[in-house]
């Protein structure tokens, strides 16, 4: 195979609502990947780790959402402009279905989307993030630091923060901050995350859901019809397990699988492990 760099997987796909980039790798079923959110996050830094392994066998679709600097902004919020933005890829790319892989906020995302339109997703594998905290409080240590970032973008609050996402700290290295701190500090982007992390809009956000009469997606998880793989790191500090308690409960066919010394970033901290799990569950042969 091709050595797959930035440059050589990285699309465009022209919308009404802006160009949304993406990067493409392999041939096959298509499996859409979904980025998280945070300081400097990219799908391409995600995931590019995982491409090789999964382009073996998947048509592999990394979307850039729009708000973390690489697709065009929508001046959304950026969980609202996600939703609609994996939709108008699928149409724009044809596509009438595909498997789901979302790491944290993508895996909210890919939930969503499969509950709204249950004939678009095959299966879904989540990584993080998915559910409501049940014995942890909430927010998570890592919400609060990303938050504590966002008000105040500083070089120590960002490496403090992306020492909350993994259980090694050695892999907190001075190429990853720099990776991260550029796009995470440039206005625009900057801009678009405190609508979602910073203190006022997250209490707001809050608030606005507590008076809405619409069901949180965590209260809907019983109607999902996609065959859905959980994983979690056992040591996540920006999500705690815990929050899959209700998923793995509610979710009619459901898998979970726990990764022990891990944190957030399960596809990065057990790539191997990670890998071979979500691998065996999307080339599972259908018995229904």
């Amino acid at each position: 195979m091709t050595e797959l760099t930035y440059e050589s997987t990285l699309r465009e796909l022209a919308t009404d609502q802006g160009v949304l980039r993406y990067h493409e790798a392999g041939q096959g079923p298509p499996l859409l990947l979904l980025h998280g959110s945070g300081p400097g996050v990219t799908g391409w830094r995600n995931y590019r780790g995982n491409l090789a392994t999964f382009a073996e066998h998947f048509r592999c679709l990394v979307l850039e959402f729009p708000g973390f600097g690489v697709s065009d902004p929508t001046g959304q919020h950026p969980m609202a402009a996600a939703n609609g933005a994996v939709i108008r890829f699928l149409d724009g790319l044809g596509l009438q279905q595909v498997d789901v892989i979302g790491n944290s906020m993508g895996g909210i995302v890919g939930t969503q989307v499969a509950l709204a339109h249950p004939d678009r997703i095959r299966r879904l594998v989540t990584i993080g993030g998915m559910g409501r905290n049940i014995f942890s409080p909430s927010p998570g240590e890592g919400i609060k630091l990303l938050m504590e970032f966002t008000e105040e973008p500083t070089r120590e609050r960002l490496i403090q923060w992306l020492h909350s996402m993994v259980y090694d700290p050695a892999l907190v290295t001075e190429e990853l901050i720099e990776e991260r701190w550029a796009p995470a500090t440039e206005p625009e982007t900057l801009a678009a995350a405190r609508r979602m992390y910073g203190k006022a809009a997250f209490a707001a956000g809050q608030k606005a859901a507590a008076k809405s009469d619409a069901p949180p997606y965590w209260a809907m998880l019983h109607k999902l019809k996609a065959r859905t793989l959980i994983t979690w790191g056992r040591d996540d500090r920006v999500s705690p397990v815990d929050m899959a308690l209700l998923p793995m409960r509610t979710i009619p066919d459901v898998e979970v699988h726990v990764f022990p010394n891990c944190g957030h970033w399960v596809m990065i901290e057990q790539k191997a492990a990670w890998e071979s799990v979500v691998l065996a569950f999307l080339t599972r042969k259908d018995e229904r």
